[in-house]
């Protein structure tokens, strides 16, 4: 299945634990660097198949940070805001107890067969430890878990819908929904409006994380290409991923007209229960990202509104054919930053910028990102490199 390649692909891509944990066993990299060994994550499971068992806790730990935190510039955003106060909703497949990092700060749902709640959560929300240098965005924000799958990790328009009202009733500033859905737009588009219409940003993924085998087809086949629910609805924040190379996959599932890029190719977070760590791609955990960095903003600027925090959002990411996040930039910008921007940018986003010179810098963020993997080679913990294609234009709304 491609979707089981794809992720094998990225654990072997973005070896992200620089050193194994007292008492994990070290699986060799499958390519050498300089006769060492470092520690392979296990890729976190899209789905399970019939008679899978439930996900369990990882046995390893990254002990050394990831891409996506000087990526995002975690470590100056986080001076401004950490997410005190915040309540960010994970409507998703669970949080499951004793996930790594997020100790005494999930209400709600704490089952989590899948795994993919959990992690996403840990993306979100997870506090330093002392054993190892991967952190959420908002690492002192609340989670609360509500159900958008079932037992199993499947979700459906239904239970995301319920599970984004259940968010707005019980106070959440900001809903993150881990699913892409390709019907539901009636009743997803409702919820939405419920929510922002009790003050709670919703944040989702413009793809799938992927596609089942019998949607992709041959390789000449062109792939579904969307609207995805809830990302589609009016006043959502719709994000897709990009890994370190400033890139997506090649082969990854088509993004509908994202708002903004996130991290989420090859990152690395918390598996459901345990003090390990698996590493995953996809747009649904990018979106994370995004609501991490919306929690943020909800914390450091608690009167603007949603449409605001997304103005805020959008306006200060760096310029690409998709905007890419900066929190520490949506936390510190001084100047226009009111409802009037805020909700055109809900309706009407920023034409993308020029194609920037494949010889130069892609942006900041990837020359961070750059700095901190030659860190990681001259530390002799090498990955191998998977070749990227180029991320797909985006399409302003309205333009088919």
């Amino acid at each position: 299945m491609r979707s089981s390649m794809r992720g094998l692909l990225t654990a072997l891509a973005a070896v992200a634990a620089l050193a194994p944990t007292a008492g994990a066993a070290a699986a060799p990299s499958p390519s050498p660097a300089a006769g060492r060994d470092v520690t392979v994550l296990p890729p976190l499971p899209v789905r399970l198949g019939e008679g899978r068992p439930c996900t369990a806790p990882s046995e390893q730990t990254a002990a050394g940070g990831t891409w996506a935190v000087p990526a995002l510039g975690l470590t100056r955003a986080q001076r401004l805001a950490r997410g005190s106060g915040v309540t960010v909703a994970v409507v998703d497949s669970g949080v499951a107890p004793g996930t790594a990092g997020l100790s005494g700060r999930v209400t709600g749902s704490t089952t989590d067969c899948l795994g993919h709640g959990s992690f996403a959560a840990s993306l979100i929300a997870a506090e330093p430890r002392k054993d190892s240098g991967v952190i959420g965005v908002a690492p002192a924000a609340t989670v609360l878990s509500l159900p958008g799958t079932d037992a199993r990790g499947v979700p459906s328009a239904a239970l995301v819908a319920a599970g984004i009202r259940q968010a707005a009733d019980r106070g959440a500033d900001v809903i993150y929904t881990g699913a892409a859905l390709p019907t539901g737009r009636v009743e997803l588009t409702g919820a939405v409006s419920y929510a922002t219409g009790r003050g709670a940003l919703v944040v989702a993924p413009a793809a799938p994380d992927a596609l089942p085998e019998q949607e992709t087809g041959p390789a000449d086949t062109p792939q579904p290409s969307g609207p995805y629910w809830p990302a589609a609805a009016p006043q959502v924040l719709s994000v897709v991923d990009f890994g370190p190379s400033g890139t997506r996959p090649s082969g990854a599932p088509a993004a509908y007209r994202p708002d903004l890029a996130a991290p989420g190719d090859g990152v690395v977070g918390s598996g459901p229960g345990g003090d390990g760590h698996y590493i995953a791609s996809g747009s649904s955990f990018a979106a994370a990202n995004a609501a991490g960095a919306a929690a943020l903003v909800r914390e450091h600027h608690p009167d603007l509104s949603p449409a605001e925090v997304v103005g805020r959002l959008l306006h200060t990411a760096y310029p690409a054919d998709v905007p890419r996040l900066d929190p520490y930039a949506a936390l510190s910008l001084r100047g226009e930053t009111g409802a009037d921007r805020g909700t055109a940018a809900l309706t009407e986003l920023p034409a993308p910028a020029p194609e920037p010179s494949e010889t130069g810098p892609r942006d900041t963020a990837l020359l961070v990102a750059g700095a901190c993997l030659a860190l990681i080679v001259l530390l002799g913990a090498m990955a191998v490199v998977v070749p990227r294609g180029r991320a797909r234009r985006w399409t302003p709304p309205g333009v088919d």
